[in-house]
């Protein structure tokens, strides 16, 4: 029997982001070298173009659970950094969408983040949520964050694994700051996003 619905998903939104991660990802790489990829976001970026083009929940899933949190706090600093003009929360998520040093359009594809979580969150309504998210984005992240501490440093500081944006952990080891980081972030992050999506979706 055929099946007659409509595809989750329609081919505008798939070749318009496409067409967005098409430019995003050369641009990135000469600007911002490779290991910016490793950036929990940007796996969200990947994510969700595989579940655009596979109609599947579980990259979809995947995605939502490693941005909706982070994305929320990115919108409030980047919104209360515009409105006052300086970093107000402290942590300088956004302070890099200031720093003039960065062309404008490298610093404009960033804004990316105004639109994934609700993109996400669109998408896992329409092929559903799959509970297996939890476990295998938690593997994904903890294999980023063992990659970002080998491959960048203190400056760069990707995923935050030498300290909490600006903040280093003076008062650890930068073992044992990476093993308590790595056990919470699932706990901060996955584990509430996930238990408000299983409940909506």
């Amino acid at each position: 029997m055929n099946d007659s619905r409509p595809p989750p998903f329609s081919r505008w939104l798939v070749v318009s982001y496409s067409a967005f991660i098409a430019v995003l990802v050369p641009v990135y790489w000469v600007y911002l070298g490779p290991q910016n990829f490793l950036w929990g976001c940007d796996i969200a970026l990947l994510l969700t173009l595989v579940a655009l083009w596979r109609k599947a929940a579980l990259p979809a899933s995947m995605a939502v659970l490693v941005t909706l949190i982070p994305d929320i706090v990115w919108n409030i600093d980047f919104l209360l950094h515009l409105v006052f003009g300086r970093d107000v929360l402290g942590a300088n998520a956004t302070a890099y969408m200031f720093e003039q040093s960065t062309p404008l359009f490298v610093r404009a594809l960033s804004l990316f983040h105004v639109f994934l979580a609700p993109l996400l969150l669109w998408m896992v309504y329409r092929v559903g949520y799959d509970r297996r998210a939890l476990i295998w984005i938690t593997v994904v992240a903890w294999l980023a964050i063992v990659a970002s501490y080998l491959v960048s440093d203190a400056d760069q500081n990707v995923n935050w694994v030498y300290g909490v944006g600006p903040i280093p952990p003076v008062w650890m080891s930068d073992q044992v700051y990476l093993i308590l980081y790595m056990l919470a972030v699932p706990v901060i992050i996955f584990l509430p996003t996930h238990w408000f999506v299983k409940r909506w979706f």
